[in-house]
This record gives C-alpha cells, structure tokens and sequence, in this order.
C-alpha cells in the first residue's frame, strides 16, 4: 500500500513540474530575434514601473506598469498581437495572465529573460 501512495506522489510531482516548465498555452515565449521579428506588428507594452520605462526602453513600447494593469486593460485591443516585456521576464508573465483573463486575448508573447538581455534599439 505504501508504494501505491509513493507512486501517486510522485506521479503528481512529474505533473507539476511538467506544466510548470511549459507554461500556459496563450503565452509564447521569443527569444531577442524572434521578438524583434514581430513587435512591430503588435502591440508593445512595457510592463516595468514609470522610472524604469524611463531610464530606457524599446523603441515603439507603451508603458503600462503591471501594478496599473488591472485599472488599465480596457487599453489593450483584443485584434492585436500583444508583445509584452519587463526587466527578467517574470512580470510580462503575470501581465500576461491578467490579460488572458480580464481580455480573453490568447496572442500574447514575452521576451525571455526580459529587457535585461535586450540587445535591439532603445529609447532613453
């Protein structure tokens, strides 16, 4: 009985990591090139608090902090691709994820490892 109990932890354990290293079906993560290959066809939204925006950012972003995201989600349109960004990367994922969910959009795509490993054009 012991050995069904363990197997049943780890099988949920398997699981849990599995669904944690995919990551949820609406968000597509790019890389730097992939990234630069379609934000200016899509919506391009900086996530990253006002003084962050303004020490530098990529060309073309709008800047709607993730601490605003839920006052201000009416502002991103649903027909558009939405490419998001922070510093790492783990805000862009939660942005995403409040847009899924108060939006329905499912064409969402963030830049892995953020704008700390950005090596296109910025605007200071």
């Amino acid at each position: 009985m012991d050995w069904i109990l363990w197997g049943i932890i780890l099988a949920i354990i398997v699981i849990w990591m599995i669904r944690r290293s995919v990551g949820p079906r609406y968000l597509t993560n790019l890389t730097n090139e992939q990234f630069k290959e379609g934000y200016r066809k899509a919506q391009l939204i900086d996530v990253r608090e006002p003084r962050e925006y303004k020490t530098g950012h990529i060309l073309g972003a709008r800047n709607i902090p993730l601490s605003q995201l839920k006052q201000r989600v009416n502002e991103i349109r649903t027909d558009q691709p939405v490419y998001l960004y922070c510093q790492s990367g783990n805000r862009s994922r939660q942005a995403a994820r409040i847009i899924k969910k108060e939006r329905g959009t499912e064409d969402i795509y963030h830049l892995q490892k953020g704008f700390r490993k950005w090596t296109g054009k910025i605007k200071k």
